[in-house]
C-alpha cells in the first residue's frame, strides 16, 4: 500500500515537472472555463426571459412533482453543449501532452488543430455523454432517495468505465462505443492500478486547495463585519487564486491521464516519467 502511495506522489510530481515545463498548456483549460460559461449564459439567459416559472412549478405540482417533458430536452442541449467544449479542450491538451512524451515542443495552435481532425469522435463521444446524463437524471428522479443512490452508482461506474476514452479516442481515432471496450479493457488489464496516480494527485490538490479556502472565508467575514474594502481585496485575490488553482488542477488531471494512457496502452514511458514508478504504478493483475 505504501509503495502505491508512493508511486502516485511520484506520477503527480512528474506532471507537474511536465506542466512546468509546458506552462502554455494551462490555456486549454482556461479556454475551456470561458466556453463553459458562455454555454451556462446562452441557457440561463432564455430560461430566465422566456419561461413562465409561475406556471412551471404548477406544472410540476400536477405532474407528482416531475418536471416537464420539455426540461429533459433543455438539459439534454446542455448536457451536450457543455461535454462537447470540455472533450474538445481536453482533446486539445491530450494531443499536446503526447506530442511533449514522444519528443516534440507542441504549440497551443497544435493542440486546436489536433482535435479539430477529431470533431467527428468528440461530437460523437458527446452525444454518448449528454445521453448518459439525461438518462442517469431520470433514475435519480425515478425515486426520491432510492434513485439518488442508484444514479450516484451507475455514474460512478460509468466515470470509472469510461476512464481512459478521450485519451483513447485522441491516439486511437475510434467511435464511442468502441473507445469505452478499449477503455474497460485496459483498466481490466492493470486491474485498476491506472487510478493511483489520480487518488494521490487529488490529496495533494486538496492540501493546496486549504489555504485558498481559508482566504475565502476571511474575505467573507471583513465584508460581514463591516470592513467592506479589506474584505473586498482579500476575495479578489482569493478568487484570482481559485481561478489559478482550477485551471492548474485540470492541467495536471489531464495530463497524468495522457501519462497513464501512454504506458498501460503499449508500455512506453512517456517522457519526464520515470520507468520504475510507472512499473510500480501498473501491476499486472494476478491470474
Amino acid at each position: 500500500m505504501f509503495t502505491r502511495m508512493s508511486n502516485g506522489f511520484a506520477l503527480v510530481g512528474s506532471s507537474w515537472r511536465v506542466l512546468k515545463r509546458d506552462k502554455h498548456l494551462l490555456w486549454f483549460p482556461i479556454v475551456s472555463g470561458i466556453l463553459f460559461v458562455l454555454v451556462v449564459a446562452s441557457f440561463l439567459v432564455p430560461l430566465a426571459t422566456l419561461v413562465d416559472w409561475a406556471g412551471y412549478e404548477q406544472q410540476m405540482k400536477n405532474n407528482g412533482g416531475k418536471p416537464p417533458v420539455w426540461t429533459y430536452a433543455v438539459a439534454f442541449g446542455f448536457y451536450f453543449c457543455t461535454y462537447f467544449t470540455m472533450i474538445f479542450c481536453n482533446a486539445a491538451l491530450l494531443s499536446c501532452t503526447f506530442m511533449r512524451y514522444n519528443g516534440q515542443n507542441p504549440t497551443v495552435g497544435d493542440g486546436f488543430r489536433a482535435a479539430m481532425a477529431r470533431l467527428p469522435q468528440i461530437f460523437a463521444w458527446a452525444l454518448v455523454s449528454a445521453t448518459v446524463g439525461v438518462l442517469l437524471k431520470l433514475v435519480e428522479q425515478a425515486h426520491e432517495k432510492v434513485g439518488e443512490f442508484v444514479a450516484s452508482v451507475l455514474g460512478t461506474a460509468w466515470s470509472i468505465m469510461t476512464y481512459f476514452v478521450v485519451p483513447i479516442m485522441v491516439v486511437e481515432r475510434v467511435g464511442p462505443f468502441e473507445a469505452v471496450g478499449r477503455s474497460v479493457k485496459l483498466l481490466t488489464r492493470t486491474w485498476g492500478e491506472a487510478l493511483t496516480g489520480h487518488l494521490g494527485l487529488n490529496f495533494v490538490l486538496f492540501l493546496v486547495s486549504i489555504p485558498i479556502i481559508i482566504l475565502l472565508v476571511v474575505g467573507f467575514y471583513f465584508l460581514f463585519t463591516g470592513a467592506t474594502a479589506i474584505g473586498a481585496a482579500v476575495l479578489i485575490v482569493g478568487g484570482v487564486l481559485l481561478l489559478i488553482y482550477m485551471a492548474v488542477s485540470s492541467a495536471l488531471h489531464t495530463i497524468l491521464l495522457g501519462a497513464v494512457y501512454q504506458y498501460a496502452a503499449d508500455g512506453r514511458v512517456p517522457e519526464g516519467f520515470d520507468e520504475n514508478v510507472m512499473a510500480g504504478a501498473f501491476a499486472p493483475r494476478a491470474a
